[in-house]
């Protein structure tokens, strides 16, 4: 059974980023109980203009909902789709046009001068291989697409969208990486009355003591530590930008995942 204090501190890994105009930032190391990661969520209206500068940050960018055209020092008059997305290093600012009513998720961590200014077009027919693969199996399979693969230059960040079957688990066996890495989950399309179950707990084995955060569009979960699965309700499926945010550029790597012992073997 979870003290009081765990409790509040694994229920606050959980929080709604804003549907409003403009830029918001969702989670951050100066607010929240995390080290490496940042969120941000940009909503843009048709016409409407943002520019974002990355200060210290190494920032990843991915159009959820929309269109936008990017302009920046190595960016010029490119348009971004539907999963589309952009990394851009520390000290620069990259404006984003609207061109269509959009919503846009922005990863960030620390920049420590490894990565190069890039961009993806996604691909739903791309092959499997490096950057589409299908993980797990069963009721734990689903398919993931890297928007920021683990051999583009990056100092800390490894990103990418996951989508689950109906109903199904899309993180099973549960895994951990607190050694090595920070993540945020960042869902969407998954308005009510869709929704989720994402499970935080911090010991082997103990799913029970979990807390289980309802997770819709535009929820952020973070996890700072512990393990991590989620699940979908019957009817609906499990969607979201995840980004991995590692401690130290040699911890980015997409291979340091642990499985919990206990449920390693479904």
């Amino acid at each position: 059974m979870l003290d009081d204090q765990t409790y509040f501190e694994l229920e606050s890994w959980k929080k709604q980023s804003s549907t409003v105009v403009g830029l918001h930032t969702v989670v951050s190391p100066d607010t929240d109980d995390c080290e490496a990661i940042t969120v941000m969520r940009l909503n843009l209206k048709k016409g409407d203009s943002e520019v974002v500068v990355s200060d210290k940050l190494e920032l990843h960018a991915v159009v959820i909902q929309g269109s936008v055209t990017v302009n920046g020092e190595n960016f010029k008059d490119l348009n971004l789709k539907r999963f589309d997305s952009i990394y851009f290093v520390k000290n620069h600012e990259v404006k984003f046009t609207c061109t269509e009513d959009c919503f846009i998720y922005i990863a960030g961590a620390i920049d420590d001068g490894i990565g190069e200014d890039s961009y993806r077009i996604y691909d739903p027919n791309l092959p499997l291989g490096d950057i589409h693969q299908i993980h797990g199996k069963g009721v734990g399979q689903r398919e993931v697409s890297f928007t920021l693969d683990p051999n583009t230059k990056a100092s800390r960040l490894i990103c990418g969208i996951t989508f689950g079957n109906v109903g199904a688990w899309t993180s099973w066996p549960p895994h951990q990486h607190e050694n090595d890495l920070e993540e945020a989950y960042c869902y969407f399309d998954m308005d009510a009355p869709c929704c989720g179950m994402h499970y935080s707990y911090l010991e082997s084995g103990k799913l029970e003591d979990a807390v289980v955060h309802k997770v819709t569009t535009g929820s952020v979960v973070i996890a700072p530590r512990g393990y991590h699965p989620t699940c979908a309700t019957p009817s609906c499926r499990n969607a979201y930008f995840w980004a991995l945010a590692a401690f130290r550029p040699t911890s980015r790597r997409y291979d340091l995942a642990i499985l919990d012992p206990a449920y390693a073997y479904s």
